[in-house]
Formats: C-alpha cells, structure tokens, sequence
C-alpha cells in the first residue's frame, strides 16, 4: 500500500504561466514520487490557472483575490474586502481539506493560503522562483517551514536555516529538444537553412516587446531572419492584420504557443521576458537569449533575474525603455555574430538546474510526515 496515500497537499498560487507550470511540475512530481497523494490548487477567481490546472488534471478552487493598486485608488478598497472574504474562504478551505502541507508558488492566491496554514499550524512551504524576494513572501517566510530557492545569496531575504536550494521546477521534456528542430520547423511552417528568431511576452503578451517588433516589421523583413511571434493574447489581434503578405513570408504571429517544446527546438536566437521561471527554461534549452526585463513588477525583480545571468555573459540585457529603439537591431547583430552566440550558449547551460520539481516534492514529502 501507498505510504502517502492519505496525505493531502494544497498547491496555491499561480496569475501567470510562470507561476502556473512549475505549480503543475511539482505536482506530477509529487504523483511521480507518491501515486495515492491526495493535491488540491488553489488559485485566484478569473486568472489563466482556473484553466491551465484542470486541463493538466487537477482540481482547483479559486478566491477572490487580487492585487492592490500602486497608485492611490479607491478600487484599493474593494481589494481589501476581497483580501478579507479571500483569508475566511482560505480558513475554511483548509479545515475542510485539512492539508498536511501547504505550499505556495507565488501569485495572489498563496498569501491567504500560507497564512492561514501558518495560523493553524499546517507545515508550510515556499517556493521563491526570483534571485530578488517580494514582500509577501518575507513575511510569509516567518511561519513557514522550508524555504526553496534558485538562486544564491537568498539569506538576505529568509531565515539561513530554512533554505534550501532546489533550483525551479520547469515544464517537461525541455532537455535534448535539438533532436526536435525538423518536426519544430514543419509543425510552425518555417524553412530549414534560414535562422529563427522566438520572440516571447509571455502568455499574456508584453507591450513593449510587442511594439518593438511591430514598428520595425520592414527591417525584420530585410534582414532574411525567421521570426516566430508570440505575441500574448491581449496583443493578438491588433497584430496580426499587419502581418500580411510578403512579411507574413518570414513572420508568424502566434497569440499563444502551446508546443514551448517545439518552439524552443525551431529557435536560433530567443527574445524574452525575464521572469524566474522563463529564465529557468531558458538555461535548460541552452539558446542565446536576450532578456528586456518587464518593469511592470515588484521591486523590478525581472531585471535582478537578467542580471544574474549577464553577470556571468550567460544572456544580453536590453533595458525595456531602451527596448524600442535597439531590440530589433541587437537581434539582428547576435544573428551575424556565430562566436558571440555559441558563448551564450555555453554560458546559459551551465546555469540550468535539472530535477527542482522533485527535489521540491521531495522536501513537501518530508514535511508531510512531521
């Protein structure tokens, strides 16, 4: 008989598919390891993880949180009185599931989770994906039982004797991708001899990137590079219509790509975000990469990610305010530079850390047997 079949884990967190894929890695860990395991996420009403984890085969219920506003705003109120419904929908989510761990991936949903574990005296654990830690995970960190992290230096932010290094847990199979270019090149109708450059916003898009490429469609054009195009869901179709014709020849626009397998194995050059999570991936596909960090986050975190890997010549950082005038330009230059792209490579590979969403289980395995 399964020694974990009756013990019970809640999952919370999620926003952003950064936050979503590892959740879902560290659960099919977690099944891996212990087949009876009982795993119940925990997400905010209305974001992508409502969807994403029920199509990955879990269960979910959502609460109605969300985030404040950063300006003065009256709206801030009602985030409260969601905070507040969110926190007494998170006890009674606990008492009726009663978890033997609780474990938060970051996004909205894990502050009412972990605090009300931390309250009732479920084991806690964290899983800070940045090199820099938000707010509300410091304060989280002072109930919780076990700290995991990807980077170094980590003491800054938590208690020493709670973390451990783990590294991120990604999405499955981005190990050995190379031996998938042909089938990549097909699945997306690129031409094999023509380098391809992988452009990504994330899954809901990122405006500056986006309007970086979209003001320099005649240039991308010229340059005879291939450009596979995610774009994000909210930017989809204001782009779209200006991909036609000729510059469809060697741009496609995608509002959402669903094989990152695919689209990792056709690239050349990958443009990107650069949230903890992507970063890990990146490291684990081993491709040049240039980083235009979102400014749009807490404390810039995005931006102490990409300077971890410039630090070591393991990623080109363009500063989104910059982003507009050069990105296309820099893309175009790294393509012509065989030397300049062989060295992010190597360099980004070294930085890849493999088995985080097991050692991750692992550790909310021990947990679970206090």
């Amino acid at each position: 008989m399964d020694q974990h079949r009756h013990k019970r884990i809640i999952i919370s967190g999620g926003g952003t598919g950064g936050h979503i894929f590892p959740a879902i890695s560290v659960a099919n860990a977690l099944r891996r390891i212990a087949p009876g395991i009982d795993i119940l996420f925990v997400g905010a009403e209305g974001r992508m993880e409502m969807e994403r984890v029920p199509a990955a085969g879990y269960r979910i219920t959502g609460l109605p949180v969300e985030g404040f506003h950063r300006r003065l705003s009256v709206r801030n109120f009602a985030v409260l009185f969601r905070l507040i419904r969110s926190l007494s929908m998170a006890k009674k989510i606990i008492m009726e599931f009663a978890p033997d761990v609780a474990v938060g991936v970051g996004g909205y949903a894990s502050g009412p989770i972990l605090r009300q574990a931390g309250k009732m005296g479920v084991p806690t654990l964290i899983q800070e994906q940045n090199s820099f830690a938000g707010i509300t995970n410091r304060l989280l960190a002072r109930k919780a039982s076990v700290i995991c992290v990807a980077y170094d230096g980590m003491e800054k932010y938590f208690p020493a004797q709670k973390i451990i290094k783990t590294g991120n847990p990604v999405r499955q199979n981005l190990d050995n991708i190379d031996k998938l270019k042909d089938e990549a090149l097909s699945f997306f109708g690129l031409k094999k001899g023509k380098q391809v450059i992988l452009v990504l916003g994330g899954s809901l898009g990122a405006r500056t990137i986006n309007k970086s490429l979209s003001s320099n469609l005649q240039k991308m054009t010229d340059s005879g590079l291939q450009w596979l195009w995610q774009t994000g869901k909210y930017y989809y179709d204001s782009i779209k219509p200006d991909v036609q014709g000729e510059v469809a020849d060697l741009i496609t626009v995608h509002g959402f790509i669903n094989r990152m397998d695919y689209a990792f194995a056709a690239a050349d050059i990958i443009v990107s975000r650069a949230g903890a999570g992507t970063i890990s991936e990146l490291c684990l596909v081993g491709k040049p990469v240039i980083l235009v960090p979102s400014p749009n986050v807490a404390e810039d975190h995005q931006t102490r990610n990409a300077e971890a890997l410039t630090r070591r010549n393991a990623a080109i950082l363009i500063r989104d305010d910059q982003a507009l005038r050069i990105l296309v330009d820099e893309v175009i230059r790294l393509a012509s530079d065989p030397a300049g792209k062989e060295a992010l490579s190597e360099n980004i590979r070294k930085m890849a850390d493999r088995n985080a969403d097991t050692k991750i289980a692992e550790e909310i395995l021990k947990l679970a047997e206090i």
